[in-house]
């Protein structure tokens, strides 16, 4: 049986709970939230609920701030970050695709052997 506290992703924790995991204030989380930076999950009731690896990405914004990144510009690493990883898997499975069609295919007399074409 799985647990939600297994999943990093299950929306467990409150405002107040990931303010005082990461000794950040209330308003903060609430600012990173209205730019869009980290926005976690609403219960039925509309309270933000973080899950743990948005707790993490907030630890990564609160680095990054303190290397004086604007909220802005870390939201536009995390967009590019976002892209970034689409591609590479997008490309992954194109090679997958190529691999998997170059093996099913036979080959021919002039890809197997190089032709001897002498001036």
């Amino acid at each position: 049986m799985k647990l939600s506290m297994d999943d990093e992703y299950a929306a467990l924790f409150t405002v107040g709970q990931v303010a005082d995991m990461l000794q950040v204030r209330q308003a903060f989380l609430r600012r990173i939230d209205a730019q869009q930076v980290v926005s976690p999950q609403r219960s039925t009731g509309g309270q933000r609920r973080y899950s743990r690896a948005e707790i993490g990405r907030i630890q990564e914004v609160v680095s990054m701030m303190d290397r004086g990144m604007s909220l802005p510009a870390i939201r536009r690493i995390f967009e590019l970050q976002l892209e970034l990883r689409e591609i590479t898997r997008e490309r992954d499975e194109l090679a997958h695709r190529l691999a998997a069609h170059t093996a099913c295919r036979p080959a021919t007399d002039s890809e197997a052997a190089p032709s001897d074409q002498s001036p």
